[in-house]
């Protein structure tokens, strides 16, 4: 999917949500333990109902991989699904792979040619060799951890560095990552969080797509996130996932997702 596609489907759609597939088999509906695949199953539900509000899904892989071979198994089989039925979709691998380039080559080929991902998030500490393989997949996404919306993300992500320029580690990352590919290829997280941000990275990067969770669980705003980090492509892809997916443990679960999707939809309509 290319910059502009990614940008007409938002204005088509009235909507820059995309849904987290953070699926916990300890907090699926009890109804859903019993089948073969339990977590493909409550993923397809949640898909069916999300989809018309949604732009893109981007299924956590931890959740999956917790539960070796089966749990994998039911991620490839979660992406052909959403791949198959709603092709106008991004999938996003929410890996957050980070290694040397040979390692990371192997890592490009699991989810961009086995799985057929859209896109995968990476950590940039390691430098560019530990992207440069995902960037060299044509109609393929790297996104790449710039500003999280975890607590913890100020040990590291805005400490101050030495230098004639001052400069925070997640504006360094920013601007060099910036580099390494182009805003057709390359989007970056930046937490909700920290809504007051988006203006220093759009200062970076104007152009470029930013992956934002923290909307809902995590209590970041929506609103918030538009005001600051909007662009004329709109440029944004904003994360929900438990708020959604978990808002409600019994039968009605997708209902009830498709409800709070609706809810961010048509906030989201109304300030692009």
């Amino acid at each position: 999917m290319t910059y502009l596609q990614l940008s007409d489907e938002i204005r088509r759609k009235g909507s820059f949500l995309c849904v987290g597939l953070d699926t916990d088999i300890k907090l699926i509906p009890e109804h859903l333990q019993k089948c073969e695949y339990p977590l493909f199953e409550f993923n397809k539900a949640i898909i069916e109902a999300t989809a018309p509000y949604a732009v893109a899904f981007k299924p956590n892989t931890a959740f999956y991989e917790a539960l070796g071979v089966r749990g994998w198994k039911q991620l490839e089989m979660t992406v052909s699904y959403i791949k198959e039925h709603y092709p106008e979709a991004l999938v996003i691998a929410d890996a957050k792979r980070g290694d040397i380039g040979n390692t990371a080559d192997m890592y490009a080929r699991c989810f961009f040619e086995n799985m057929d991902c859209d896109a995968v998030t990476l950590a940039p500490y390691m430098g560019e060799d530990s992207v440069r393989p995902f960037l060299d997949y044509e109609g393929k996404w790297s996104v790449i951890l710039a500003l999280t919306s975890n607590r913890s993300a100020e040990d590291f992500e805005t400490l101050a560095l030495a230098g004639e320029k001052s400069e925070q580690l997640f504006e360094k990352v920013l601007r060099t990552a910036s580099t390494w590919g182009s805003k057709e290829n390359t989007m970056f997280v930046v937490g909700a969080t920290r809504p007051e941000k988006l203006t220093e990275i759009r200062a970076i990067c104007p152009d470029h797509f930013l992956l934002v969770p923290g909307v809902g669980a995590q209590g970041g705003s929506v609103e918030e996130v538009a005001r600051y980090g909007l662009n004329d492509y709109c440029g944004l892809l904003v994360n929900s996932s438990r708020s959604i997916i978990y808002a409600s443990g019994g039968e009605d679960f997708a209902q009830r997702a498709a409800e709070e999707a609706a809810k961010l939809a048509s906030k989201m309509a109304l300030l692009l």
